[in-house]
């Protein structure tokens, strides 16, 4: 008898992060094989599910960062850790990490895209002798939107670091959007490397307009979309953009591909 893919299974919450007031990372148990960049459908029986970007990984478990934005969510907000939630998954693609090694990468994230490029980041913190260098710009909307502040102490001690907030001054912080700050990465001091992008489908558009105006080929840049996915197995066509099955063939894309994409 065939497994069934679309069976969500019960998960057990280590544990519960309060990153801001509307955003928690829970720790969860699996013993799934996850790639950077790949995703789970979360969900609480009759209630709903949702696609969650995984936003760190270790033995035995995934971190999931969820913003509380409706039905679903706010259920899931009130467990605790013990209680179980229902996951199917791994899903998707992911960042090429091992055509990262070796070479510089710059990282641009915007809002809830820190989360799904946070465990490729946490990966060259630890490993930092598998890349030449590794600038990371992270922008938020205001000081109460930060994540994973912790983390963003960290990798400044070992990565080269802009993090800006859209109007807040606050200290270690620039003001501005990410786009403004892309112009001081030094891409022609580059010999061989890579540009992520990730966040709102507008940030990813402009974000990406600003490295090719600096000088980078469209083939160095990555994306990785958020966009609202279903079954996650290419079925229900919701996250379809074009003839593009968005569950299926990304949530990475290169850009070469995305560009028709950003919608």
């Amino acid at each position: 008898m065939s497994e069934n893919i679309m069976l969500p299974n019960p998960h057990k919450i280590i544990n519960i992060i309060n990153e801001t007031e509307n955003e928690y990372t829970f720790r969860v148990e699996t013993n799934a094989k996850v790639k950077h960049g790949q995703f789970f459908q979360v969900s609480i029986p009759k209630i709903g599910e949702a696609p969650i970007s995984v936003s760190s990984m270790g033995d035995n478990w995934v971190e999931l960062t969820i913003r509380k934005v409706g039905k679903l969510t706010n259920e899931i907000f009130n467990l605790k850790p013990g209680d179980k939630i229902f996951m199917r998954g791994p899903y998707g693609n992911s960042f090429p990490k091992d055509d990262f090694k070796g070479k510089d990468l710059v990282v641009i994230a915007g809002g809830t895209g820190v989360s799904p490029v946070r465990s490729l980041l946490k990966y060259f913190y630890e490993n930092p002798d598998e890349i030449r260098s590794l600038h990371f710009i992270a922008g938020f909307k205001d000081e109460k939107s930060i994540l994973f502040k912790e983390d963003l102490k960290n990798f400044k001690t070992r990565f080269n670091t802009i993090y800006t907030l859209d109007k807040d001054k606050i200290e270690g912080f620039e003001v501005g959007l990410v786009t403004e700050h892309i112009k001081k990465i030094p891409f022609n001091t580059f010999e061989n490397y890579n540009v992520v992008i990730v966040g709102p489908p507008v940030m990813m558009h402009f974000a990406a307009l600003e490295c090719l105006k600096n000088g980078v080929p469209e083939e160095k840049i990555w994306v990785s979309f958020e966009r609202k996915m279903s079954c996650g197995v290419g079925k229900c066509g919701h996250c379809k953009i074009n003839e593009t099955y968005v569950c299926l063939e990304g949530p990475v894309f290169n850009y070469t591909k995305a560009k028709k994409l950003l919608d």
